[in-house]
């Protein structure tokens, strides 16, 4: 069972991750970046969700692909409203999307097993390196390596309640 915090109620809520499909996509006209259905194209696209039948919301979502035996988060994005560090609904969602592809990443034989890559926005990398351990590869190049990757894994996916 994987939580996001709750940042109203100060509570950890059930949520979990799932395959992105055509009833659960996204949408632009909802405040979102990214156009999901054409990233589902070029990768597998997982969206997060609280776990509760009564909230059908997406708090946020991740496209992946597999280049030469090697992981890339090709985009990541949390929902509009859990954006910034007042006023937002809920947090640790990028933290669970990220360590979700980390775990991924140890399923794929290799050198670079365990490894998760992407292309970072230039304002983002310190924030990526503070909060995710992730390393500067060349320009705005980055990677999460196997001993951050473990590490997301436990705090973000094995938390306990």
């Amino acid at each position: 069972m994987i939580y996001i915090l709750d940042k109203l109620n100060k509570q950890l809520i059930p949520s979990e991750i799932q395959s992105l499909n055509a009833h659960n996509i996204p949408l632009k006209k909802d405040g979102w970046n990214f156009n999901w259905k054409d990233l589902s194209k070029i990768g597998k696209v997982f969206i997060l969700k609280v776990k509760d039948e009564s909230i059908s919301k997406i708090e946020g979502a991740i496209c992946l692909r597999i280049e030469n035996k090697m992981l890339i988060m090709e985009a990541l994005e949390i929902a509009p409203e859990n954006i910034g560090k007042v006023n937002k609904r809920y947090d640790y969602v990028a933290g669970c999307l990220i360590a979700f592809a980390c775990r991924e990443s140890f399923k794929i034989e290799g050198d670079y097993k365990g490894f998760l890559t992407f292309t970072s926005k230039t304002k983002l990398i310190h924030w990526y390196m503070s909060r995710y351990g992730a390393e500067v590869a060349l320009g705005n190049r980055m990677f999460i390596d196997w001993e951050a990757g473990e590490k997301l894994i436990k705090e973000y996916l094995k938390r306990s309640k």
